[in-house]
């Protein structure tokens, strides 16, 4: 009889790998990885430390979201239903400028809790003090690709210190929390970054071997803004300096042109898609399906939690299809099992984690969420894929695994004093906004 760490029996199960879906199956893990995935029946041949009875739920690889800011939980609620210069300028940026690394990972905190909470296994995070959110992660249990902001806005001296700080942060925290955690450098935008240092960003990525992850058209302004002092798209601009490769992760991505999108297939950029924050501020709609259709990588994001505004990633999921669906005026667009895969496997293919995550297979990593299915929202079940695409929600997932480890199980989070996080949070947020 093999050992296993942990066992999960009598659930079915969405692998999103050849294996394709597996009614009353098993799971067996040991030191992280998955070591065998079947029918229940072979459960027998298995004994393990901790045994998961999970009839009436169903198993998928953890969802993972390809773009936030995640403490930005601290400003949730705080400027809606602004234009998103006004929403930046006038209050997010300023409250920006308060935050503390204690604000940072108080926030980070938060948002953790939360995605445990929604079934979200891994996330990319774009913002500053980094090392903060990477503790958060540390703490949580979770899987974060984390990329420290590099800003310019005209000020050269700024840039500079800030890729500095970046990339001694991309350093010193490569593969920090048992590997759980990576880094990539995070070259705010077009059009808050110089060419000069957006090519800086570029050499010493590749320097670090770490990725790119850099906000990417969109917005009209910013698209007129690029053609007006540089004659050319966002993304002829990157192209022009050397900075598009298969290691760069782009958010939003809505003002693209037909050449734009054929440069990055080329270049093999990945896209996040982030349809709730781009719909709550009317930035626009990505062409998904024109990317997708041109081989272009393309995973989900909610954004920060201050323009979406939650880290709901079955929210995601159900706004990104219906609205990608309306766009086109083809109920065809992005049907629910291409979704799950643009939020399992996919996701795992733009930040570059394949190998590891996004499939429940034989050798990846335990990154793995139960869903429970006894609730009249999810009765009767005829399509899985659609039920969890279209019906269910984050506070369907029962147990949550990362890297073997259960860190949720019947709603009980395992990892964090979630009263003591949630209030210290509120109270970091009243202090920003009284301060």
């Amino acid at each position: 009889m093999e050992e296993a760490d942990v066992l999960i029996v009598d659930c079915s199960i969405i692998t999103m790998s050849s294996k394709g879906f597996i009614d009353k199956g098993f799971i067996a893990i040991k030191d992280r990885n998955v070591i065998a995935v079947g029918r229940a029946i072979h459960a027998k041949s298995f004994r393990a430390e901790k045994k998961i009875s999970a009839e009436g739920m169903v198993a998928l690889p953890g969802l993972i979201n390809c773009h936030t800011h995640v403490s930005m939980t601290l400003f949730r609620g705080i400027s809606e239903d602004k234009q998103l210069q006004e929403w930046l300028r006038k209050t997010i940026w300023p409250l920006e400028a308060k935050l503390t690394p204690r604000d940072i990972h108080e926030g980070a905190l938060l948002g953790n809790l939360e995605m445990i909470k929604s079934g979200t296994t891994c996330f990319a995070d774009m913002y500053f003090h980094e090392d903060m959110v990477a503790r958060a992660v540390k703490t949580s249990g979770l899987r974060g690709v984390l990329a420290p902001g590099v800003i310019e806005a005209g000020d050269t001296r700024r840039g500079k210190e800030m890729l500095k700080k970046a990339s001694e942060t991309a350093r010193k925290y490569v593969r920090y929390a048992d590997g759980r955690v990576n880094f990539q450098l995070g070259p705010h935008a077009v059009y808050s970054c110089s060419p000069n240092l957006l090519k800086e960003v570029r050499e010493k990525a590749s320097e670090l071997k770490v990725g790119l992850h850099i906000h990417l058209a969109e917005s009209r302004e910013a698209l007129r803004k690029t053609q007006k002092e540089h004659a050319t798209t966002e993304v002829g601009l990157l192209e022009r300096i050397g900075f598009l490769n298969p290691d760069v992760l782009a958010a939003h991505c809505i003002y693209l042109t037909e050449n734009d999108m054929k440069l990055m297939a080329q270049r093999g950029v990945k896209v996040s898609y982030n349809p709730v924050a781009n719909m709550k501020l009317a930035m626009g709609v990505p062409k998904v399906s024109d990317l997708q259709k041109r081989g272009v990588t393309v995973g989900l994001g909610t954004d920060g939690p201050a323009s979406n505004n939650t880290l709901d990633m079955f929210e995601a999921m159900k706004v990104g299809a219906i609205l990608q669906k309306t766009f086109y005026k083809d109920p065809q667009v992005l049907p629910a099992q291409k979704v799950l895969r643009m939020a399992t496997i996919e996701g795992a293919q733009a930040l570059r984690l394949e190998e590891s995550i996004g499939t429940i297979d034989v050798g990846k990593r335990a990154d793995i969420v139960l869903i429970d299915f006894k609730k009249p929202h999810l009765t009767p079940l005829h399509d899985v894929y659609a039920s969890i695409v279209y019906s269910a929600r984050g506070s369907d997932v029962d147990t949550v695994i990362v890297d073997g480890r259960v860190l949720m199980e019947k709603r009980e989070v395992k990892t964090l004093n979630e009263e003591e996080v949630m209030e210290k949070a509120q109270q970091t947020a009243l202090d920003l906004v009284s301060g």
